[in-house]
């Protein structure tokens, strides 16, 4: 039986970034070229000859950034054959922009957990982060998990597909330094986090703890995101969330942020002051445990909340 169960909105998908990981003004790019044919746009808008003008690019990383872009909610699908804004692309880059070049630590922990908790299209992402137990690992301990995967739902994947999937995910958050100085010298997006080094060849280590760079806000987004999830397959309507749920289950935002139980512990504690009232901690006789206080929906506070992240 194999250990990896994704979530129904996940699409297994394990390839479509042509082994690019994905960097800075990549998701602005994208979103710019959707935006100029207004509510929605043709797939030509990557698959035309003058795409690589456009883009400033090669072939190859246009469909890399489409497929990012995609999986950071940046930019979705209309059907089988055009595009329209994402939610997250709106926030980014609409018309009150919060962050146009990627700059700020709550974009890139957003994005980290578009990708990692999320994770409706970067399948592997979402296995490295909540399903390798150890601290220290090699690729070849995912590698073991997806092909267990694979062989528990009957799913035919290429080995060599699945392995640079792997390779792409774990280069993402290492630095260039780390690796072979003869790469590409542009760093990806999410290599300032700090959550993987490298310790060795093919070794790597999670760091985990405070994660004193995540603002109370992403953790806040990250958490009502998740709950949506965990009550659609669980329990209509579900007015409490437990401490150990936050902090340990799987896409839960202790794991995919990597916090220890203290961190975890001590946003809840903000969590109301956080979200307005709309959420409340309890910590007492025994009981720890998130309620929900407020009316509005949780999509509605998760956008109110996510622009909030920008106002320092």
């Amino acid at each position: 039986m194999s250990l990896i169960r994704f979530p129904a909105d996940i699409e297994p998908l394990f390839s479509g970034h042509e082994t690019f990981p994905l960097r800075q003004l990549w998701l602005r790019k994208a979103f710019a070229q959707i935006d100029t044919y207004g509510e929605v746009a043709p797939k030509e808008v990557f698959s035309a000859e003058d795409a690589i003008e456009r883009f400033g690019v090669g072939k190859n990383m246009v469909s890399s950034i489409k497929h990012w872009a995609l999986a950071c909610d940046v930019i979705r699908k209309v059907g089988k054959d055009s595009f329209r804004r994402g939610e997250i692309g709106e926030v980014l880059f609409g018309k009150n922009p919060c962050d146009l070049y990627l700059e700020r630590d709550a974009t890139i922990w957003l994005v980290h957990w578009l990708l990692a908790g999320r994770a409706s299209r970067s399948a592997t992402w979402y296995v490295i982060f909540n399903f390798v137990q150890s601290q220290s690992f090699r690729s070849s301990d995912v590698l073991a998990l997806l092909d267990e995967y694979a062989m528990a739902n009957k799913a035919v994947r290429s080995g060599t597909t699945l392995s640079r999937d792997v390779e792409v995910c774990l280069r993402s958050y290492t630095s260039v330094s780390q690796r072979n100085a003869t790469e590409d010298s542009a760093e990806p997006l999410l290599s300032d986090l700090g959550l993987l080094s490298m310790s060795g060849k093919d070794s790597y280590h999670f760091h985990r703890g405070d994660q004193y760079s995540l603002p109370d806000q992403i953790f806040a987004y990250a958490l009502l995101d998740y709950w949506c999830r965990w009550e659609s397959s669980s329990f209509a309507n579900q007015a409490t969330l437990s401490f150990n749920s936050i902090a340990h289950d799987y896409g839960s935002p202790g794991r995919v942020f990597k916090l220890d139980e203290d961190s975890v512990g001590d946003r809840l504690s903000r969590i109301a002051e956080i979200t307005s009232g709309y959420l409340e901690w309890t910590d007492s006789s025994g009981i720890r445990q998130v309620s929900r206080m407020g009316s509005e929906s949780m999509k509605q506070k998760m956008n109110e909340i996510l622009r909030y992240a920008y106002v320092k």
